[in-house]
């Protein structure tokens, strides 16, 4: 079994560590392919990034030129999923809706621990579109960029841990799911400072694709997720310069 692992920034140091996480959940014989798209911004956070981020990914997995399985959108409440979805005829899993489905399998309310405020929104968002939203008990920033996490791994660490102990506390959270691709490896420290199961979203997403694959089952294309209709696109890709 072949999964692409699909970075939804342009960080290879990122693509790296989410691709390292994979591969240490992923069954004997399935290989992780991790994939940092040609374009876009060097870390997502905000609207303007995630939708180009969304088209990166795509023209990153369409470009792939061997056979896989099943893909793996690798951004926290990022756009995209979607198209993936109508282009593909493999399971494509986003890793903020399988770290969610996966919270509700092990208490009544998560709760979601993210990096700068301003991706609040669009965490929330993405939550109630998958229909995820209505046990989620908060989404809380820890005021970390995204590629804090790799300056400084201990501030950032304690940042998340602190975010994530006022969440079981104050929220009343259960399970804490870890928002940002970037926090892969992550959540055995953050088990030990909240008592609480923590879940990395890559982890989940690839034993979630695992399965899918395992049970022959992928996206239905009778409507919402059909394929795109042929038609000319006109100037994609656009040209450099």
């Amino acid at each position: 079994m072949r999964i692409l692992v699909v970075n939804v920034n342009t960080t290879q140091s990122i693509t790296d560590s989410i691709g390292a996480q994979a591969a240490r959940v992923a069954s004997p014989g399935t290989e992780i392919v991790p994939l940092t798209p040609a374009f876009g911004a060097e870390s997502v956070e905000g609207n303007y990034e995630s939708y180009l981020a969304a088209v990166a990914v795509m023209e990153a997995v369409r470009a792939h030129p061997g056979p896989f399985d099943a893909v793996i959108q690798a951004g926290y409440g990022e756009h995209g999923r979607e198209g993936l979805q109508e282009l593909l005829d493999v399971p494509v899993v986003d890793i903020t809706e399988a770290a969610a489905s996966t919270a509700q399998f092990l208490g009544r309310r998560y709760s979601v621990v993210t990096t700068l405020d301003r991706t609040v929104p669009l965490i929330e968002e993405r939550l109630h579109v998958a229909g995820l939203s209505a046990r989620c008990a908060s989404v809380r920033a820890s005021g970390l960029a995204v590629l804090d996490l790799e300056r400084d791994e201990k501030a950032a660490v304690d940042a998340i841990a602190e975010e994530a102990l006022r969440a079981v506390r104050d929220d009343r959270a259960e399970v804490i799911c870890l928002g940002c691709g970037g926090m892969a490896g992550l959540a055995d420290v953050v088990v030990e400072r909240t008592g609480v199961p923590v879940i990395d979203g890559v982890t989940a997403a690839v034993t979630i694709a695992e399965s899918l694959v395992r049970l022959g089952l992928s996206t239905s294309k009778v409507r919402t997720y059909a394929p795109p209709r042929p038609k000319r696109i006109v100037n994609w890709p656009p040209a450099a310069g």
